[in-house]
């Protein structure tokens, strides 16, 4: 490790103290990545632009693949809801669906998970790359 990789961090941080401005923290530490090499830059920038591409697909299902990940999530989250509900009226009937899903979501192969997390950073981080580029608002 170079004595500039050892330094992104802090001096990342430090940026992140001393600029207000969101726009102008985000080119210093762009600069800053510039700095480190380019040849990692240029590897984060092919990995981004494959996902970019995929997001601007016309194909419905490649384009909306990631986001799709994410509103199974939110409606796993959302079932609390009733779930909350069913415990008021029935606690008995709301703890043995508790158990099942637990059941359930303990019989899923963990390389599933890490690729669902895989795919919600790929998506956020394309996300705020477009945002970055001024290509997403």
């Amino acid at each position: 490790m170079s004595l500039l990789s050892a330094l992104i961090g802090p001096v990342s941080k430090i940026i992140d103290k001393i600029i207000p401005d969101q726009q102008a923290r985000d080119q210093a530490k762009l600069e800053l990545l510039k700095l480190e090499g380019s040849q990692e830059l240029n590897q984060l920038q092919v990995q981004m632009s494959a996902i970019l591409a995929e997001a601007r697909s016309p194909d419905p299902w490649t384009s909306r693949a990631r986001p799709s990940f994410l509103y199974v999530m939110y409606l796993l989250l959302l079932w609390s809801i009733p779930m909350g509900l069913i415990a008021a009226v029935r606690p008995e009937a709301a703890r043995d669906i508790a158990t099942g899903m637990n059941v359930y979501l303990a019989g899923i192969p963990e390389p599933l998970y890490a690729l669902f997390g895989t795919g919600y950073l790929g998506y956020t981080v394309a996300r705020q790359w477009g945002k970055i580029r001024g290509v997403e608002k």
